[in-house]
């Protein structure tokens, strides 16, 4: 006799509606399932399985659920009834508090009522059961390995409901949307049905192509053409303190050598020479340089003192180095920083951010050298343009089409829920077009298989990021962004505004409490009715007066901007489709904008770039106005 995994000591079942509890017992046989006075009864399978739903209970507990049957009992105890959501997407949900600087005092973090599940499962070829993370009570240990965003938005709707709150973690970084999509539904569409029929060609096929073939990421990362022909850097004494670096070229950092005229992998050094007080001669210092995409090998005066290489595995691309400089290398006068990083596929550099990257003695930061300056660099092996060989990996790779939907959704249907909150989309940034149809395809796909009709669903529009736009131009990002825009047209739909709280060297920002207490907002006004106002201004129509245009939003309370200037980043364009930017007022709830340089303006668009940096339009609680293109403009 056995329950479903996801059924253990500690767990937080929905409140107020049927109550799904499912296992195994032997074949035919009757089970009985109890729960705070409430029983259920149910006749298993001939392969043992089961399935009963108890009738809607109210938020309490502690209770016992126990299932019973000719094969035995089960008991589970310290159950609690109150509110169960979903926390999906990829590493910025994924991302946990204890990585971010929004510490909370331990006195704040025991919150006994506020359970935590962590789905832990790899990713397997056919549907798993197995959830490998076990129900925890939030105290301070179990909320820092917690989703970030979800444990603020968790903590949110315990403190406004006052009711036990159950948040089941199941995000897994770098991953696409066709990965989190059902077989049944993929194929529903022209794209999706693409990439399935070339994983299960590949997966299923006895007689695998011949040629040069990778069977995972892994493999490519391990046998293709950006392999290290040795550290030449080291041997030329790029490292070491005399060196004399004066010819080589200079870059800003934090960077991406991207941004600076250099497309390709390879392996890059960059050196710097700082002044050391007399004061910290001899003592040992804390060198922080940021994150380092993707590897590093990091030296102080000739001396290595630390890297991550493939060996650690895991988002090393973004990964805080931290390394400690021995005292027997400190002297006062020049000491020589010398990094030697390695990118093999995207984007390469020191990406900071520049509050990260400091020189200061153990233990004591309140004279530290920034190291956000310009460095030398100097390229030792250029790979050019390395791109992975498809976005297909075969059984066991998690971006594979369907494939999480099976090995991380699956084992959680039908538990009940009251919703989900989703973060992801900079894995699809490149195929807005794509996103936009499967988004809601996905949102569907959810509601079909959990069978609770039109749960809600609300997605975290992607965060500013990359170099600060001035000027009106093509945005990946800003087309993705219009697509989870788009998706919010599915019923019980909503999304939260992140455009102010980017990062423009990290695409994980580390503010992940305004992101949380935003998604809880838009889920306290709509889900459960509170007063509160439910996000920043969303576009509604724009009205051509002229040679101006008018912009009319919802939730646009008390228009204004953060800064008290005229709007920024406001754009507008004529039926030849070229944007410039606009001047720019406020009126009440509305958005006027206009150019001398379009007479007869046709579209008008809001905060659309990569990183609108300083975008101020909000709403009389200080919640930005989503980036938004005119339906003139739409495809």
């Amino acid at each position: 006799m056995r329950l479903a995994p996801i059924f253990h000591d500690h767990a937080v079942l929905q409140r107020d509606i049927d109550i799904p509890v499912w296992g195994v017992t032997g074949p035919n046989q009757t089970v009985t399932v109890t729960l705070a006075g409430k029983t259920a009864k149910a006749v298993a399978g001939a392969d043992g399985a089961w399935l009963v739903r108890l009738p809607p209970l109210p938020a309490g507990g502690p209770h016992e659920l126990v299932a019973s049957s000719d094969s035995g009992s089960v008991r589970v105890a310290d159950v609690l009834i109150g509110e169960v959501w979903v926390c999906s997407g990829q590493s910025n949900m994924q991302w946990k508090l204890g990585e971010t600087s929004q510490q909370v005092p331990a006195r704040e973090c025991d919150l006994p009522r506020i359970r935590l599940l962590s789905v832990g499962t790899p990713a397997t070829l056919g549907r798993s059961t197995a959830i490998d993370g076990r129900w925890t009570p939030a105290v301070a240990k179990s909320l820092d390995l917690f989703s970030a965003v979800g444990g603020w938005f968790g903590r949110e709707l315990h403190r406004a409901l006052g009711v036990p709150v159950g948040l089941i973690c199941n995000a897994w970084g770098g991953t696409r949307v066709q990965a989190w999509i059902s077989r049944e539904a993929l194929v529903q569409d022209p794209g999706g049905r693409d990439e399935v029929r070339h994983y299960e060609g590949y997966v299923f096929n006895p007689e695998p192509p011949t040629g040069e073939l990778y069977t995972s990421m892994a493999d490519w990362e391990a046998r293709g053409p950006h392999q290290d022909a040795g550290n030449a850097g080291l041997a030329s004494g790029w490292a070491g303190n005399g060196f004399d670096d004066s010819g080589w070229k200079r870059m800003p950092l934090p960077a991406r050598w991207q941004d600076h005229g250099h497309p390709g992998s390879g392996i890059f050094w960059f050196r710097r020479t700082v002044d050391i007080p007399a004061a910290w001669a001899g003592k040992d210092l804390e060198l922080h340089l940021g994150a380092i995409d993707k590897h590093d090998d990091t030296y102080v005066n000739g001396e290595r003192v630390g890297g991550l290489s493939w060996a650690d595995g895991g988002n090393t691309w973004c990964t805080l180095r931290n390394y400690t400089v021995p005292a027997r290398l400190v002297s006062a006068g020049a000491l020589t920083i010398a990094v030697r990083a390695r990118s093999h596929v995207f984007h390469g550099g020191l990406i900071g951010p520049s509050s990260a990257m400091l020189l200061h003695p153990v233990g004591d930061a309140s004279a530290a050298i920034p190291l956000a300056t310009s460095w030398a660099y100097r390229i030792e092996q250029d790979w050019g343009m390395q791109n992975p060989p498809t976005t297909v990996w075969g059984p066991g790779n998690q971006n594979s089409p369907y494939t999480l939907f099976d090995s991380r959704l699956w084992p959680l249907i039908p538990y009940a829920i009251r919703g989900a909150i989703w973060y992801q989309g900079e894995s699809n940034a490149a195929e807005a077009d794509v996103y936009r149809r499967l988004m809601p395809l996905m949102i569907r796909d959810w509601r079909r298989a959990w069978g609770q009709g039109d749960f809600p669903f609300i997605q975290v529009q992607l965060a500013n990021y990359m170099p600060a736009s001035e000027d009106p131009g093509p945005s990946d990002w800003a087309e993705l962004r219009d697509a989870q825009l788009a998706a919010t047209a599915e019923p019980a739909t909503g999304m939260a505004v992140a455009i102010d709280v980017g990062d423009a060297n990290d695409i994980h920002p580390r503010d992940k409490k305004s992101v949380g207490q935003r998604l809880a907002r838009w889920a306290l006004a709509n889900t459960y009715g509170q007063a509160v106002v439910a996000g920043g201004p969303l576009f509604a129509v724009m009205v051509v007066e002229g040679a101006q245009v008018r912009c009319r939003f919802s939730q646009a309370a008390g228009l204004r901007t953060r800064d008290g200037k005229a709007p920024s980043h406001v754009d507008i364009a004529g039926l030849d489709r070229t944007f410039v930017r606009a001047q720019t007022r406020i009126e009440g709830e509305t958005l006027v904008a206009w150019s001398p340089k379009v007479p007869r303006p046709a579209a008008v668009r809001y905060a659309w770039a990569n990183n609108p940096a300083g975008c101020n339009l909000v709403n009389s609680e200080d919640l930005p106005a989503s980036p938004f293109r005119s339906d003139a403009w739409r495809r």
